[in-house]
């Protein structure tokens, strides 16, 4: 096929792909077999053979793919010309009307720093081997800052393992501010503000640490902390801003389809399996074991091929209820949204995997949400038998303490904080029932609402048992800064 072909091909072209190139030594095919990713009608990155060697092939297509093309090689150059370890570059082209394409020694076995990153993120926060991955990458990224480059698209995903050797990739990304002299401090600290607050905010105690392994390579500036938090803080603000627009966008992480008479949103990875369970909710609710029933909301915990899940569907109790939901936004949107904040921000909560609202020329009907099964016990059912002696395990206060710690850390008010909604999940305690929840711009519309949080929350326990004196004393009454 030609390569102007792709701009048609979709997100899951069929492979093998046989693609018609040519370079200074005449045309030749490439053989595309496996996609690694895909922006459709764009850019597709995969695993193929040219001219008989391995390659990883950059395709780009499209109206901008001149442009992308020109900002790819111009990076990878930029590398090159600063003796940086980045993958070799054997060949590449633009055509017009066409497309450009760059052609990559292909590093078999790479492991990128994110692969390694996933491996130890659930060890103890700071542990050796996270202490060993983030020292690898903040060295990598102070060798790139000495150099007066950066990588504008920063994170660890773009840092490849292989050979003994850390490989930077990605030349889109790469800029430059005077190559070969040290990149300025305020450049510094905005790329490493980029890539601290991509990182889980239980590191964020250790920045400073954490800044050390950089400094190790690049002490060319004096590095207040202070400054860099505000970037950190800067750059998470934009990127929680930025994945909740993808949430309701059809994009790399999200399948979505809007229409006159539906809306779905489903994660990419999942759309194969949520598709039936939604076309078929309201049996599998039927089948299932409904823990609520009948009103504004049924749930229910259903079997969809081995897999426990829970379906909650937003009923429309009659025409006046009808009449206060179609024009807005339905409350399982509300709360798959809120769910994939909640995710985003490494707060315990079953994990949101599909949605669904019906619609009759856009005005919306019932709606549904799935989310994952969590298995444990409320907290309820988990402090029962330490309500007379307030005995409860100091590992569960202590995580009780951090989950509000971070609700206050990030405005979060829940808004029906009973203990039902209260799981305890792999050492954590998990939100459910998001339906009310907010996250709040400002300290004056937060307060209040912690204060009715942390009063429904109290109302679990007796007031004149052990249990409920102990969490009092233990949970801030008031918020006097956030």
């Amino acid at each position: 096929m030609r390569l102007s072909e792709l701009k048609h091909a979709g997100r899951n072209p069929g492979l093998p792909l046989s693609i018609s190139l040519a370079d200074a030594a005449g045309p030749a095919n490439l053989q595309l077999l496996s996609l690694l990713r895909v922006l459709p009608g764009q850019r597709y990155v995969g695993a193929g053979v040219w001219r008989g060697r391995p390659v990883l092939a950059k395709l780009l297509v499209g109206a901008k793919a001149s442009r992308h093309f020109q900002r790819e090689l111009d990076g990878v150059k930029l590398l090159a010309a600063q003796h940086l370890t980045t993958p070799l570059l054997l060949a590449d082209g633009l055509k017009e009307g066409e497309g450009g394409w760059l052609l990559f020694e292909f590093l078999e076995g790479a492991e990128s720093l994110g692969d390694a990153w996933q491996q130890v993120e659930s060890l103890p926060v700071l542990a050796d081997e996270q202490s060993a991955v983030l020292a690898e990458a903040l060295g990598a990224i102070a060798q790139l800052h000495c150099k007066g480059l950066w990588q504008a698209d920063l994170h660890l995903d773009n840092l490849l393992r292989h050979g003994g050797h850390l490989y930077l990739i990605d030349g889109a990304g790469i800029c430059a501010e005077t190559a070969g002299q040290p990149l300025s401090r305020q450049k510094v600290l905005e790329n490493l503000g980029v890539f601290f607050a991509q990182l889980p905010k239980s590191l964020e105690p250790f920045t400073e640490e954490l800044l050390v392994y950089y400094l190790l390579s690049n002490a060319e500036h004096a590095l207040p902390l202070e400054a860099l938090q505000k970037q950190i803080d800067k750059v998470r603000a934009w990127r929680l801003r930025d994945y909740l627009i993808k949430v309701g966008r059809e994009c790399t992480l999200f399948a979505v389809q809007r229409g006159a008479f539906a809306l779905r949103a489903i994660r990419r990875e999942e759309e194969a399996a949520m598709v039936p369970v939604l076309e078929q909710a309201d049996a599998l609710l039927d089948q299932g074991h409904l823990y609520k029933t009948g009103g504004a909301a049924s749930v229910g915990k259903v079997d969809v091929a081995g897999r426990t899940l829970v379906i909650k569907r937003y009923n429309i109790k009659n025409f006046a209820h009808w009449l206060k939901r179609f024009w807005r936004p339905s409350r399982a949107w509300h709360s798959w949204r809120e769910g994939n904040r909640l995710t985003f921000l490494g707060i315990a909560t079953p994990k949101p995997l599909a949605v669904l609202e019906k619609r009759f020329l856009w005005l919306r009907s019932r709606a549904y949400l799935v989310t994952e099964f969590l298995p444990g016990p409320d907290i309820i059912e988990r402090f029962a038998p330490y309500v007379e002696s307030g005995a409860a395990p100091e590992s569960e206060l202590q995580a009780l303490d951090q989950l509000f710690a971070r609700l206050i850390a990030e405005r979060i008010s829940h808004g029906d904080f009973k203990g039902h909604n209260l799981f305890w999940q792999d050492d954590r305690w998990a939100l459910i029932d998001l339906d009310s929840m907010c996250q709040h711009g400002s300290l004056g519309s937060f307060a209040p609402a912690y204060a009715r949080d942390r009063a429904r929350f109290m109302r679990n326990w007796p007031e004149n048992s052990a249990l409920y004196q102990l969490i009092d004393q233990r949970l801030p009454k008031s918020i006097d800064r956030v």
